[in-house]
């Protein structure tokens, strides 16, 4: 079946994700700038969180560049992701409220970490589909960042019981590895080795 449906559902549900954390959101008791100190860990985690559904998004919408049609397994590899980003308001919420606490910060990294898992079975699930002559596996090659990115999730996890700072810090670190959109499959489909048209075969 033609992508546009999976890519559409995914759009609506990154973009309720982003509302239910605004909603999350208190306004402070005040108009002093002093009312709004209690609300910065919130604030921080709601950035935070922003950014990284926002990569999810952007490379979401890249990575379906290089992918003519869906099939079963990659649509349930789909959900499995969105399950685990669903999760981001809650941990977000959670670690936010209690002051970035060694528990919830370190349930944070685990709903990071499960996502970008999830993540990669759905990238290799495409490449399972399309075969030895993958478009998607020929654009991202190893992987690199990606396999650095779940190496500083596992650091990060253990670390929110050492210091809360060193597991922000690594999560911080990660949003600022993939802060610019990945381009490896926008760069090969300027270049001519992925084609633009996208077919509505249906399996």
């Amino acid at each position: 079946m033609s992508t546009a449906r999976l890519e559409t559902f995914t759009d609506g549900v990154i973009a309720i994700l982003i509302t239910i954390m605004v909603l999350e959101l208190r306004v402070p008791h005040g108009t002093e700038l002093n009312a709004m100190r209690p609300l910065i860990p919130t604030l921080l985690t709601y950035a935070l969180s922003f950014i990284f559904l926002a990569i999810y998004w952007n490379n979401h919408h890249h990575m379906f560049q290089a992918v003519d049609h869906v099939n079963g397994r990659i649509l349930w590899a789909n959900m499995h992701l969105l399950f685990w980003l669903s999760l981001v308001p809650f941990v977000t919420g959670w670690m936010g409220e209690n002051n970035f606490a060694p528990l919830p910060t370190a349930a944070y990294g685990c709903a990071l970490l499960l996502s970008a898992i999830a993540y990669t079975i759905l990238v290799y699930a495409i490449i399972a589909d399309q075969g030895p002559h993958s478009k998607l596996r020929a654009a991202i090659g190893n992987d690199v960042k990606g396999k650095i990115s779940t190496a500083l999730y596992v650091v990060a996890i253990p670390s929110a019981f050492i210091h809360r700072w060193i597991a922000f810090a690594i999560y911080l670190t990660v949003s600022l590895m993939w802060l610019a959109p990945d381009r490896r499959i926008e760069k090969k489909v300027e270049s001519g080795a992925l084609p633009h048209h996208k077919s509505d075969r249906v399996e």
